[in-house]
């Protein structure tokens, strides 16, 4: 993933590339927005990811019915939503790009339109492709052409338009491609958030996209993110959940959103894990102590007199920090005590002959 590596951070195995997703859950007010940045780049986190778009290039207003919980967003088209919250344009994205880099944190938006896509790939270092629009040919087309990493949502998309989509960002001239198992229910209930999927798309599409997890999964009660830590202990490489300063916000994508605290406490609990994964290079250096008293060793199982020879009778194998280890035992046996031996006493190898 090497065209990920984004802020001298190495991702891999529980080291994901996390993106925290504001979307437009800043509500048109760019200082809110500021704010949020400077929050996720305390939860340590690697990104903060916007949604660029324009209402009317987006949905139609008389025929967009919403999909999502109107318990939770009220709109009932789309058209509706997102005509609320699509008044940022070049100049604030730009003020947006400036914060991320002041708080050493990734800009990241998510382009809805061909001129939306030109104006992020000028800001981002990766293009990011809604799952909605993965069968959108004309705007893949766009922004293969920009020749930058892309990740790819696939929420409600067939296993072969998945590939489709692939095919179509590779022949436009796109970086190395990420494929993000997404559900495209909000929220998503844990039933439903189906992660057997990471290892299908890494088998299906392992050897030439990078693998990861963009979640709707409401955190628990106590923030708590069991969806993330799955996806991330099942080697997603790069995860993003929606984020917000308001868990208790009305709409936009508020409800099912992570804080600053759950943030933080994921991205410490993956540090856990890490510790707890340790290294695939076998060491055990750190069990020195338990090498030299855990073992056992060659011991005169009753008084031997020297010129013995021994046989197993004569020997026991008991723990002690002293004396031949219990591996030697066949070398041990049919040798010749150079001394007498009392009874629990362990062998050493200048008792043998």
């Amino acid at each position: 993933m090497e065209q990920f590596l984004l802020n001298s951070h190495s991702y891999g195995v529980l080291s994901p590339y996390v993106i925290a997703e504001i979307g437009v859950n800043h509500e048109g007010d760019l200082d809110r927005a500021k704010s949020m940045i400077q929050s996720i780049a305390k939860s340590g986190a690697h990104a903060a990811k916007f949604q660029s778009y324009k209402a009317d290039l987006l949905a139609t207003s008389t025929s967009s019915p919403a999909y999502w919980d109107r318990t939770k967003e009220a709109a009932s088209s789309q058209h509706e939503l997102f005509q609320r919250w699509d008044n940022f344009g070049p100049k604030e994205y730009q003020a947006l790009a400036d914060e991320c880099r002041n708080c050493g944190i990734d800009f990241m938006s998510t382009p809805f339109d061909l001129e939306a896509v030109d104006m992020v790939a000028e800001l981002s270092p990766v293009i990011k492709v809604a799952s909605a629009d993965l069968t959108n040919i004309p705007l893949l087309r766009r922004i293969g052409a920009r020749g930058l990493p892309t990740i790819m949502s696939t929420g409600a998309s067939r296993l072969d338009e998945i590939a489709t989509g692939c095919a179509e960002l590779q022949a436009a001239g796109a970086g190395q491609i990420a494929l993000l198992h997404c559900v495209l229910n909000y929220p998503t209930l844990p039933a439903d958030a189906q992660l057997a999927q990471i290892p299908l798309l890494q088998k299906t599409f392992g050897q030439d996209c990078v693998i990861g997890y963009s979640d709707h999964v409401k955190p628990d009660d106590d923030g708590s993110m069991p969806a993330l830590e799955m996806a991330a202990l099942m080697g997603a490489v790069v995860i993003e959940k929606h984020f917000t300063d308001d868990k208790s916000g009305v709409g936009n994508d508020h409800y099912h959103a992570m804080d600053e605290a759950d943030c933080t406490a994921f991205m410490n609990k993956l540090a856990v894990y890490r510790d707890l994964y340790g290294s695939a290079e076998r060491d055990i250096s750190g069990e020195a102590t338990a090498i030299k008293n855990a073992r056992r060793r060659v011991v005169a199982a009753r008084p031997l007199t020297a010129g013995t020879t021994l046989t197993e009778n004569d020997l026991i194998a008991l723990r002690s920090d002293d004396g031949v280890e219990i591996a030697h035992w066949d070398r041990v046996i049919g040798c010749s005590l150079t001394r007498n031996v009392a009874e629990g006493t362990p062998l050493q190898w200048q008792d043998l002959s």
